[in-house]
């Protein structure tokens, strides 16, 4: 039998002796089922076709993915107290894991919202078992249940000092980002995947609940977002692709994004 995996979307699939008949994933509003149709591969099969590329970004951030499916990278968060790996990608081959392993391995992973839950229980496997960190408000969208997974409840979760787990919302109800306070020179990080999503400009962040179907958050959700991370400090915002970095003032950027959003919702900004 295969684990199968959705090549719009990424999701690894328990396994079967044929690929299911659909991607639930991809069938529900918030992503779609290419025109083509639903298309699958296999992680031996991704290790043939796709290369990992990296970046380190700064001292121990390091972001990791080959633009497979939606195309978003993971991050290596490398912390005195362990290393993080926020979100996720299915290309998973033996280079990445030499390679992280000589990095000190994965004490944790943690993944913003199901479109990139992928091919977590392999990453989870291949690091010895590294618990899995998803808020439960999202535990239906679970395509391939890990005994790794660990489902934590609320508004935040502590991962070991300095390393903080934060329930926004929005996009998906358990939608999660995570800060670092000892990134950026210790003035801080977000990991927001694209729960806080970097614009293309690199000036401000968006919030949606449907990114390709362009469907809207009300603003009483983006006010939520902007009061979930009023009391944390961070100077640099990681988004979800590898060019989506705001590397300076990113808290302000958050205050001000939610400000504008809000206002054109709400009709009142004056466009």
């Amino acid at each position: 039998m295969t684990a199968f995996i959705c090549t719009a979307c990424g999701t690894q699939f328990p396994e079967d002796y044929k690929p299911p008949e659909q991607c639930n994933i991809c069938e529900e509003e918030r992503q779609y089922v290419p025109a083509k149709g639903q298309g699958w591969t296999t992680l031996a099969g991704l290790a043939q076709s796709h290369m990992n590329s990296f970046r380190e970004y700064e001292p121990g951030v390091i972001g990791i993915g080959a633009g497979f499916a939606i195309g978003q990278r993971a991050i290596l968060v490398r912390t005195p107290g362990g290393n993080v790996l926020w979100d996720c990608v299915s290309t998973l081959n033996d280079a990445t894991v030499t390679m992280i392993m000589g990095l000190g391995g994965i004490s944790a992973i943690a993944i913003s919202h199901p479109h990139f839950y992928t091919a977590m229980g392999e990453w989870s496997r291949a690091f010895g078992n590294a618990p899995i960190h998803l808020n439960a408000a999202d535990k239906d969208w679970i395509m391939n249940p890990s005994p790794a997974v660990k489902l934590w409840h609320g508004d935040t979760l502590k991962l070991w000092d300095g390393v903080t787990l934060v329930r926004c919302g929005g996009h998906f109800p358990g939608g999660t980002v995570m800060h670092y306070a000892g990134g950026a020179g210790g003035k801080g990080i977000v990991c927001a995947g694209d729960i806080l999503s970097v614009t293309t400009d690199r000036k401000w962040v968006s919030f949606m609940r449907s990114y390709p179907n362009f469907i809207p958050l009300s603003a009483g959700e983006v006010e939520h977002i902007g009061a979930a991370l009023k009391g944390f400090s961070f100077e640099t915002i990681y988004g979800h692709y590898f060019d989506r970095v705001i590397a300076k003032n990113a808290k302000a950027v958050l205050e001000k994004s939610v400000e504008r959003y809000v206002g054109a919702i709400n009709g009142t900004r004056g466009y």
